[in-house]
């Protein structure tokens, strides 16, 4: 059996397969949610326990993944939430592995608080969404200041993940994730926008998908996302709105950041942001396309 003892927090959409994923590996894993019936149903399906408290879970584990919507949750729950009981909890040497959709700054800027602890932390942002997860397929990127947190995470992340990538310092794999990020939602709005122009023309969106998916204008939202959720009006990825809006205003702060006119960058972060207003940060992010579809109209005289 797997020497570390680990401690999952968030176990939701994504967090629960991996988590799952972490026991079939054969680690043993206590899990925290702020949601009680996540934890009640994760626990009902699989082998292991809950802790009552983040000091329960500090002082029973050597490390600790965080799966939570922001890097805000992230520093609240290690340093914050029970008077930060967590980290007071955590031993000398336990390591902290952030898989959630943080910023880099801020990253960096917890990674210096709890080194002051004597906990190790690298951020390990994933792609490949909820069947990633499901499959231990994902992508991970690795953002580290030390080698041996790195290694030591390794056949952690390998349980989850497909492929493994070291991007840099601590912070770079939040970064790579926000640019991935926006590269996949910049593709979705120019899919989204070509099927309508389509769709007015008389072309029909099925036709216009497997053509673009036999085509150079293929990518994963062509084959998968589209194919799965949009035609079939799902939309249920398990990736919300004000996730991808946050994930690609990360992007477009880092241009602005880094003295950077990225243009279209920046109007793409713009227009997930107008559909989480227009729609509600709740919803799936793949309903973007019908937001789009209902305000993109022909100009008056056309």
């Amino acid at each position: 059996m797997p020497g570390d003892k680990i401690g999952f927090i968030g176990i939701g959409n994504m967090g629960s397969p991996m988590a799952a994923n972490l026991l079939r590996a054969g680690y043993q894993v206590m899990v925290y949610d702020s949601n009680p019936e996540q934890v009640k149903r994760f626990t009902a399906d699989q082998q292991t326990s809950a802790a009552a408290s983040l000091a329960q879970l500090g002082s029973a584990v050597d490390v600790v993944i965080t799966m939570l919507p922001t890097g805000r949750d992230v520093r609240k729950v290690m340093l914050e939430q029970e008077q930060g009981a967590l980290a007071e909890n955590l031993k000398q040497g336990s390591l902290l592995i952030d898989m959630s959709s943080s910023d880099p700054i801020g990253t960096q800027q917890l990674g210096t608080a709890l080194a002051e602890r004597g906990i190790q932390f690298i951020d390990a942002p994933v792609s490949g969404g909820v069947p990633g997860a499901i499959n231990a397929s994902l992508a991970i990127m690795i953002g580290s200041n030390d080698q041996a947190a790195t290694e030591r995470a390794r056949p952690i992340l390998a349980a989850m993940g497909k492929r493994l990538f070291e991007t840099g310092p601590l912070g770079s794999g939040y970064a790579m994730k926000a640019l991935n990020n926006i590269v996949a939602g910049t593709g979705f709005i120019a899919i989204a926008e070509a099927l309508i122009i389509g769709k007015t023309f008389g072309l029909e969106p099925t036709v216009m998908i497997d053509i673009l998916n036999s085509s150079t204008g293929r990518s994963f939202n062509s084959e998968y996302t589209f194919v799965n959720h949009v035609l079939k009006q799902a939309y249920t990825s398990g990736f919300n709105l004000a996730l991808l809006s946050k994930d690609v205003g990360i992007a477009a702060d880092l241009a602005t950041g880094l003295g950077l006119d990225a243009p279209v960058i920046d109007l793409a972060s713009k227009r997930w942001q107008e559909a989480a207003r227009g729609l509600g940060p709740g919803k799936d992010f793949t309903e973007g396309y019908a937001w789009w579809e209902s305000v993109i109209k022909p100009k008056s005289g056309n």
